[in-house]
């Protein structure tokens, strides 16, 4: 900041409680919580990670820390003033067009900005999907981070450094998000439910050999068994997780499943696809979508992933 706030400003009088309803993400929070206890944060943040771990919903738990206590709620209904989401939409003439941010959101963005807080100690900025910036859109924004608006703080959320200008993520604190083992799936970490996550394992090499009767063998073993579907799905989002691991060249020590999971014939890309396919297929199993169904959708993508990488 231009000046070093003080810590009641900071924190909006009151207890950190949005970042306390986060879970996981130990280093990210540490340093977001760091910022609020010495009174000195970023101008502007930029949240790294694949789509799904968790960035935007720690940029609002973030944004509900500065703004005050008892903001959760309306900032969750976009009803508080001082916090703004800014997302990609289609173009004003054309509703079926492409989604993208555009200079004019950006510019919008600055001139809010350049206002008081009407209400809080802050204002907060959330550019959701940052890389869809397009024409002068990154320039606008980096005409805004040269000249911070005060009691101002934008969160960028992206997900590889590669898609925003040096120019723009040079002024900003990074903040890296990585995959977070989901609740419920305790029982299939190392030392525990050793059957059902080596049943789901085999299940997954089958529905990669490129047999294209594969996932809907194991659909129909799944049934509308929705735990043993829970099980699958938990485990293929562990197996991505440790191949994304396993791109970043983590220690094999490190991952769930000891190092089986070898980086080598699938992309970033490929990878972090396979991610949100499986939290695609957790959300219809918890929208009450057929065990089965959600289960072959899962593994057809993922095979489908695999025969690229082949």
């Amino acid at each position: 900041m231009s000046r070093a706030p003080s810590r009641s400003c900071w924190n909006g009088g009151g207890p950190a409680v949005g970042l306390e309803s986060i879970r996981g993400h130990e280093e990210a929070l540490a340093l977001l919580r760091r910022a609020i206890e010495t009174d000195r944060g970023a101008h502007a943040y930029a949240f790294i990670g694949p789509e799904g771990v968790g960035r935007k919903t720690t940029a609002l738990a973030f944004a509900a820390t500065l703004v005050g206590a008892g903001s959760e709620a309306r900032i969750a209904r976009g009803m508080h003033p001082d916090v703004r989401l800014i997302e990609p939409t289609p173009p004003q003439s054309n509703p079926k067009g492409t989604q993208a941010i555009r200079v004019e959101n950006i510019r919008e963005l600055g001139r809010l900005a350049a206002l008081r807080p009407a209400e809080a100690p802050w204002k907060v900025f959330i550019v959701d999907q940052a890389e869809t910036m397009t024409g002068a859109a990154p320039q606008a924004f980096l005409k805004t981070l040269e000249e911070p608006p005060a009691r101002t703080v934008i969160i960028l959320i992206l997900e590889q450094l590669r898609a925003m200008p040096a120019t723009v993520l040079s002024r900003c604190q990074i903040v890296r998000f990585r995959p977070v083992v989901p609740e419920g799936a305790v029982a299939l970490l190392p030392g525990g439910g050793g059957p059902e996550r080596e049943r789901a394992l085999k299940w997954l090499a089958q529905a990669q050999s490129r047999d294209a009767g594969a996932a809907l063998q194991v659909g129909e073993a799944i049934g509308r068994d929705r735990e043993a579907a829970e099980a699958m799905v938990e485990t293929c989002w562990l197996w991505y997780r440790d191949l994304l691991c396993a791109q970043g060249g983590a220690d094999a020590r490190a991952s769930v499943f000891g190092g089986r999971a070898s980086a080598a014939g699938h992309t970033l890309d490929e990878v972090v696809a396979g991610l949100r396919a499986c939290r695609e297929a957790w959300q219809a199993i918890q929208g009450n979508v057929s065990p089965r169904l959600s289960v072959e959708v899962l593994l057809s993508r993922l095979t489908k992933s695999t025969d690229k990488a082949a």
